[in-house]
């Protein structure tokens, strides 16, 4: 068995989260590929050094001294050093990103040097080969990822070693140019080894024991989830419930291959393990009706109704089209007969509303518009939703006995997830009534 693990900012944050990690490593000698983010924060008052890296850049953009940012990452890094008693010479790195931060070096290099560095420091506290993710993760010039190259890369570079360190977060262009991914993408970097190595499981080492059934800010002590699928995860990333990046799911999803989430300060805690298929394991132990519940507040209804325009052939394309001309995607568009309501994140929509409201009464000659904010989608997820009749009855049903009024509903034909819109107001209340009848309440029965 070959496993990937990454571990996240929290993780590798000072010296004492350095030692456990060491001994998640070597408690599985299967765990030969560790990927690492850059040092994240020790305490609140801190500071991430990616962050540190991005305000580095800004003060030389415009002409203002970077030293005291940079001392507090040296600073940082010689501490781990010293407690750890490390020996690379990282005097010597950092020379070399002064000196080229004078010769006006990329922002995309500079703000890599986080990962570089901790790579550098984990390689040699675990005893591993230290692989520059520049040397393996490889970028299209469109950006993209070369995929079958990296399989290539990863083969080349790494299979002499027992155990390989690579920094997350980069990589290069095809001229040897660095290339970051966006915020969080070691989460990229970790299931694009593992794609390129076949690995049979990707763990995700962070701060939190997988993936809960509830917003633990919204449900104190909410249960975890322990298995999922991907398509799950979609729906409940998608409204709102972020653990993994986005990005780090297809990698590993088109070879099947699981990904565990796993908190580093909880090692024995056995996550949330995330799967294309959860059939084998359904079999034996029945999954509950609601896998997880999660949402999103601050969403504008814009309702247009027109008269038999059900029966006009492309009214909707044209209506779409508004709100594709102004860049603006699209939450969920219900219908009924006459009535066609599009709903979108208010931020998308806060600087172009009017104009948009404009072209629909000019190009959709419509008998009314209406627009109403401050609404709140929460989204039901669960595979065994399908298998228990009434189910979208006894939710909304929920709502109504708690004296939540019910904006919006939409639910797809394979039943995985229900949508219901709520006022702001009712958002925390609405989660709360569904958790405690269909979390709490099934598992005392059980």
């Amino acid at each position: 068995m070959i496993k990937v693990a990454k571990f996240g900012g929290s993780s590798v944050a000072n010296a004492e989260q350095f030692k456990k990690v060491k001994k998640i490593a070597e408690a599985d000698p299967s765990r030969k590929f560790i990927i690492t983010s850059a040092c994240g924060k020790e305490s609140h008052e801190d500071h991430k050094v990616t962050d540190l890296l991005y305000l580095c850049h800004a003060h030389i953009k415009y002409g203002v001294s970077y030293d005291p940012l940079f001392d507090l990452i040296v600073d940082k890094y010689v501490r781990i050093k010293k407690e750890l008693n490390l020996k690379a010479d990282l005097e010597k790195e950092f020379d070399k990103i002064r000196n080229l931060i004078k010769h006006e070096t990329s922002t995309d290099y500079l703000v890599s040097r986080g990962e570089y560095l901790t790579g550098i420091c984990l390689a040699e506290y675990l005893g591993a080969k230290f692989v520059d993710a520049a040397d393996v993760i490889a970028f299209h010039y469109d950006g993209s990822l070369d995929l079958e190259r990296i399989r290539e890369r990863v083969a080349a570079c790494c299979s002499d070693a027992e155990r390989v360190v690579i920094p997350g977060f980069y990589g290069a262009m095809p001229n040897g140019v660095i290339k970051v991914m966006s915020r969080g993408g070691s989460d990229i970097t970790g299931a694009v080894i593992a794609n390129a190595i076949d690995a049979d499981i990707y763990e995700n080492w962070t701060d939190v024991s997988g993936f809960m059934v509830a917003d633990p800010r919204i449900i104190k002590n909410a249960i975890r989830i322990p298995h999922i699928t991907y398509n799950e995860l979609r729906g409940l990333s998608y409204m709102g419930a972020n653990v993994l990046h986005d990005d780090a799911v297809f990698p590993v999803r088109v070879k099947n291959i699981p990904i565990n989430v796993l908190n580093t300060n909880e090692p024995d805690n056995p996550g949330t393990i995330i799967m294309n298929d959860c059939a084998e394991i359904d079999s034996q132990f029945p999954p509950h009706a609601i896998t997880g519940i999660t949402g999103r507040k601050d969403y504008t209804v814009i309702t247009v109704t027109k008269s038999h325009a059900s029966a006009e052939v492309g009214f909707l394309c044209r209506l779409l089209k508004i709100f594709e001309d102004f860049n603006v995607s699209i939450e969920s568009a219900p219908t009924t007969v006459d009535t066609f309501s599009i709903i979108v994140l208010s931020e998308f929509v806060s600087h172009c509303l009017y104009e948009i409201v404009g072209r629909i009464k000019k190009e959709i000659h419509p008998d009314d518009v209406k627009i109403e904010d401050h609404l709140a989608l929460i989204g039901v997820v669960g595979r065994g939703m399908k298998a228990l009749p009434g189910i979208s009855g006894s939710i909304l049903s929920e709502f109504g006995r708690n004296s939540v009024n019910i904006k919006v509903i939409s639910q797809s034909c394979d039943e995985l997830s229900i949508i219901v819109g709520v006022a702001n107001r009712d958002f925390e209340k609405a989660i709360r009534c569904i958790y405690d009848k269909f979390i709490i309440e099934e598992r005392k029965m059980l």
